[in-house]
Order: structure tokens, then C-alpha cells, then sequence
């Protein structure tokens, strides 16, 4: 029997790279809520594939689909998206909503994402952590202010959580993009070429768990992913200087024009 909440727009995408400590809590809690669910290994050398595999097995006369894509080497949780969000919408989704498989989100916060889509029906939905909690560790508070600071001076718009990864995509918007990176950056790149083309960026408080700092899983790598979020951002300014702002005037002044 299928959940009543059971909406076939959706698809929850997880991109996963050796979480397998969690990986089979967050999926099976978003299948048991009725959603589909797209989870791409992106290269995981630990037990992820036989997590997969058991979730396979208890689902597969379900009344929510799963779907898994492997492939052998890493190439970052951007490229994952991208390869999820390409997939998606060419199955027939209308929109992929992304949770990291660390178990930092709430499962029923998907809800919020479905509500708050029915008002801005092809917006970009951003889940803020900082609106309701106060807890985020220091070091995760500065990249995320550095990071807004960054969009702002880009776009000349304003976020509260830019480097959250509990979002939804407009897939048909989203898919007809293209992109430059692969990796960890790509989550900013996406939101900065949304506001360039013009796609309503919406934040809506959500909650999240940060598990004591022992327990927690991160590839972010501070020298290597710093340096390519610095070069994108050096990228982004020169193009929004040079590219966005002009034609942003070109466009205001035409709409007077006109009027």
C-alpha cells in the first residue's frame, strides 16, 4: 500500500561516498515516508554496496521506488547531483530534493520542502540551518558566512545558508544548465547561475543534527576544496562585475523604457 503522502513529483536524492555507518537509516526512514529516493555511490570503498543491497531487498515491493547508481571512482558530491538531477528528469520527476547521507536531516522536514513548492512552484528551495538553531559547530559557521558573503557580492541577493545541502531543485530548470565543477563548490555554483537566471531562491528554516565531532564523517578537505571555492568565487566575481551587473542595468532601464 502506498503511503498517502506518496507524491510522484518528488524524488530524494542521496549522494553518498563511504556513509555506510548511516546511509540505510536515512534511506529507509525516506522510503517508510513514502518518497522515492535516487541514491548514487560515488565511489565508496566500504560496506555501502551491501547497504544498498539489503535496502534493496526490504523495498522492493514497497509502494516507494528505489533507485541506485554506482559507479567506481570518486568524483565528488556535485557530480552525483548533477548525474541524479540529469536522471530524474529524464524519468518524468518534476523536482529531486538532495539530503546528505550523514544523517544530519530530519526525514520529516521533507514535508516543508512540499508545502513551501506549492507557493513558488519553480523555485530553488534552500534549507537554512541557521534560522532555528544556533548550534552549528564554529568552523562550519564561518565557511557558511564566507560563503554568503561571496554570493551576495555575486548576485546582490542575500541567503542565510548557502552551503546547506537540504535543498529542491526545479529539475527542468536545473537540468538545462551547465556547469564548470564536480565537487563540493558545485552547491554554490548552482545557486550563483539560479539567481543569475533569474530562477526565485527560497529559504525555509529546517532542523539538523550535528552528531559529537568523534562520530562525524567529512571529506570536505580544507586545502584542496578551499582552493577550488576560491578560484570559483574569484571566477563568479569577474563574470558578475564584467557580465551579470551590465546586463542587469540593460534589463532595468529597458522595463522603464517600456513603461
Amino acid at each position: 500500500m502506498i503511503p498517502e503522502n506518496k507524491d510522484s513529483r518528488f524524488c530524494v536524492m542521496v549522494p553518498t561516498y563511504n556513509h555506510a555507518s548511516t546511509l540505510g537509516q536515512v534511506v529507509s526512514e525516506v522510503l517508510q515516508h513514502g518518497y522515492d529516493v535516487m541514491v548514487v555511490d560515488d565511489g565508496s570503498t566500504d560496506s555501502t554496496q551491501q547497504v544498498l543491497r539489503k535496502l534493496e531487498e526490504e523495498f522492493s515491493l514497497g509502494g516507494a521506488t528505489l533507485y541506485v547508481v554506482s559507479y567506481p571512482e570518486n568524483r565528488g558530491k556535485g557530480y552525483a547531483l548533477r548525474l541524479s538531477i540529469r536522471k530524474l528528469s529524464q524519468l518524468g520527476y518534476r523536482y529531486g530534493i538532495s539530503m546528505d547521507a550523514d544523517g544530519q536531516h530530519s526525514v520529516k522536514d521533507i514535508l516543508l520542502f512540499v508545502e513551501c513548492i506549492e507557493q513558488y512552484p519553480n523555485a530553488l528551495i534552500i534549507g537554512s540551518r541557521e534560522v532555528k538553531h544556533g548550534n552549528m559547530p564554529k568552523k562550519n559557521r564561518f565557511a557558511n558566512r564566507f560563503s554568503n558573503f561571496w554570493f551576495a557580492l555575486q548576485t546582490g541577493r542575500s541567503l542565510p545558508d548557502t552551503q546547506s545541502g537540504f535543498r529542491l531543485y526545479p529539475l527542468e530548470i536545473i537540468s538545462k544548465m551547465r556547469f564548470l565543477t564536480t565537487r563540493y563548490e558545485w552547491e554554490l555554483e548552482v545557486l550563483v547561475r539560479a539567481a543569475w537566471a533569474q530562477v526565485p531562491l527560497v529559504s525555509i528554516p529546517i532542523s539538523v543534527y550535528y552528531p559529537p565531532e568523534t562520530e562525524r564523517v567529512s571529506h570536505f578537505r580544507p586545502g584542496v576544496d578551499f582552493f577550488r571555492i576560491s578560484v570559483l568565487n574569484t571566477f563568479f566575481c569577474v563574470c558578475a562585475f564584467f557580465y551579470f551587473y551590465p546586463l542587469s542595468l540593460i534589463r532595468y532601464f529597458s522595463v522603464k523604457l517600456t513603461k
